[in-house]
């Protein structure tokens, strides 16, 4: 199965860009587990990429920092299945969700200022939490 994975309208990462194993899906499952290689193991060539513009790129290796191997492949894994096709699919499917996300820049925060009512709100409730632990305090005799 070397076909495109599609991401978004006109947006292909092309099969030449995708590697996948398949290897021995660790946990329970009798026979089958010790038999057959059900695993995906699927890699994306982020840093030879072709397709995906710069900043595309820089926030994808952000997102995947953790699944980015020394060389920029991307390691995405599948093991919810029992069948090898169903968690290449899968696997697939993470990866265009991980790229999608990295498609739409972060919006970029404006700072701002609280308002005057929001200010006496807070020195308020900090007025009424202090006269609460003072009423607490131990009443000292005063001669």
């Amino acid at each position: 199965m070397s076909e495109d994975l599609f991401i978004a309208d006109g947006l292909f990462i092309p099969a030449a860009e995708l590697r996948w194993v398949a290897v021995r899906s660790s946990g329970p499952g009798g026979q089958n587990v010790n038999k057959v290689s059900t695993k995906v193991e699927l890699r994306f060539d982020l840093e030879g990429s072709t397709v995906l513009p710069e900043p595309v790129r820089t926030r994808l290796r952000a997102l995947a920092r953790t699944r980015c191997d020394a060389e920029g492949w991307i390691l995405i894994t599948s093991q919810r299945s029992r069948s090898q096709e169903t968690n290449l699919q899968d696997a697939r499917q993470k990866l265009a969700a991980f790229i999608r996300r990295a498609l739409t820049p972060p919006i970029e925060r404006r700072p701002t200022t609280p308002t005057r009512g929001a200010k006496e709100r807070r020195l308020r409730a900090k007025k009424e939490l202090a006269d609460k632990k003072a009423g607490r305090r131990k009443v000292v005799p005063s001669e």
